[in-house]
């Protein structure tokens, strides 16, 4: 029987997602001059204020209210009448030095023996549904909000977007799980005031948004996801009238709130720990980003054509606790989901320190993850620059999403003889 499945996406300017990327900022410029540095760094941001919490260990002094306020104008708060904007906010930081009695369960003689940040379980789930091996929904919620945030940046004709957004779309699939056409598309989008009345100002809205965005979105897609596009798809379009007061002024946001946004948009599972402002020693982020390496290249191999893996740790302990698999029927060896797993087991290395050298998750790679999704995202190295008080800046490579990279699909391959 068919069925409809939902994901929904938040933009750089959800009060939530301004709060990740601040707390990413910051583990950013804390590991660009101190690699081995410690960081739980949480963000509050509300009407006008900033608050910063967590706890450091770190051998480098930054200015983290520089951080902080370079972040928000980089995302686009920058006039006072948003009642918040990086010039005029309050910044408090409240971050002090981290717990000896945490600290000593993570640091070991050697490297290679460093326990578990802490406890939990993770999931990395890969799909044959788009060309990144992520579910098609969240994919195309997105883009969307991608594409507004383009537009919002540089168009000329449409000038009173704010950045503040969210948008969800509704996929219908038929009883293959294969996706037929999309049924539902939700945008909310913060704008300036209009001078003329809110029908009139939500129409103009509607317009843009059909006539203009979708139109952009469906020349970056394959020929075969543009043409789930047609002429029924519902459109909502800020659908509570007019939004005006928004971002951190209209909704208080903090940091760690969108872990299904952050992830697979409520396909597959997750197991509730939020990634931005942790350090890779924090297993609630580098152990995802290794689940997610190992499905992807499951499925890139072949192994089955959607595939979820988890994997568990207690906190100090250098080995995981297990390692679990689910092909959801779809797998293509003749191998039980529980065999799966022991030969997981055997190609990837999931000790805390194996899983930082093997994706280089100690260099300052985390901004990038803070909006629109950590998974399904774009390997490649960029040039990045950053200050530090008193001393001169430092520009450095810094590879992102190498937990995208389908560097072990011949390994898989060898060891399911595919």
């Amino acid at each position: 029987m068919a069925y409809l499945f939902t994901s929904e996406s938040v933009s750089e300017g959800h009060p939530d997602k301004v709060a990740d990327q601040i707390s990413d900022a910051l583990i950013d410029n804390f590991l660009a001059f101190d690699p081995q540095s410690k960081v739980a760094c949480e963000t509050l941001v509300t009407t006008g204020q900033v608050v910063l919490a967590g706890e450091v260990k770190s051998n480098v002094y930054l200015d983290v209210q520089k951080i902080a306020r370079d972040t928000i104008n980089k995302i686009g708060y920058t006039k006072g009448e948003y009642q918040f904007d990086g010039n005029s906010c309050g910044v408090l930081s409240a971050i002090h030095e981290q717990s000896d009695d945490i600290n000593r369960g993570v640091d070991r003689d050697t490297k290679e023996e460093q326990g578990a940040g802490d406890q939990g379980m993770m999931f990395g789930y890969a799909t044959r549904e788009t060309e990144d091996y992520m579910p098609l929904a969240l994919d195309l919620s997105h883009r969307i909000l991608k594409e507004l945030a383009t537009l919002r940046r540089e168009s000329k004709e449409i000038t009173y977007l704010r950045p503040d957004s969210k948008s969800q779309v509704t996929i219908e699939y038929n009883d293959d799980n294969t996706p037929v056409r999309i049924d539902t598309i939700v945008v909310s989008t913060q704008h300036d005031e209009f001078d003329s009345d809110d029908d009139i100002m939500l129409a103009k809205i509607k317009k843009d948004i059909i006539e203009v965005l979708i139109p952009r979105l469906k020349t970056q897609l394959k020929p075969e996801i543009a043409a789930l596009f047609t002429n029924d798809i519902t459109y909502h379009i800020n659908p509570t009238g007019k939004f005006v007061i928004g971002g951190p002024h209209g909704d208080t946001g903090l940091t760690g709130r969108k872990i299904i946004v952050d992830t697979y948009g409520g396909k597959g599972a997750h197991g509730g720990g939020a990634f931005s402002g942790k350090d890779p020693s924090k297993v609630d982020r580098s152990a995802a980003y290794a689940t997610r390496h190992i499905a992807k290249n499951m499925v890139a191999a072949g192994v089955a054509n959607e595939l979820l893996v988890q994997v568990s740790y207690a906190i100090g302990v250098v080995e995981p606790m297990a390692i679990f698999v689910e092909t959801y029927g779809t797998r293509n060896v003749n191998l039980t989901d529980g065999e799966i797993a022991e030969k997981v087991s055997e190609i990837f290395d999931m000790r805390p320190a194996a899983i930082e050298e093997r994706l280089k998750l100690r260099q300052p790679m985390y901004s990038e993850t803070a909006a629109y999704g950590h998974m399904g995202r774009k390997n490649e190295v960029v040039s990045k620059t950053f200050d530090i008080p008193n001393a001169e800046s430092k520009t450095m490579d810094v590879e992102l999403f190498t937990w995208e990279k389908l560097d072990y699909v011949d390994k898989v391959k060898k060891a399911f003889n595919l």
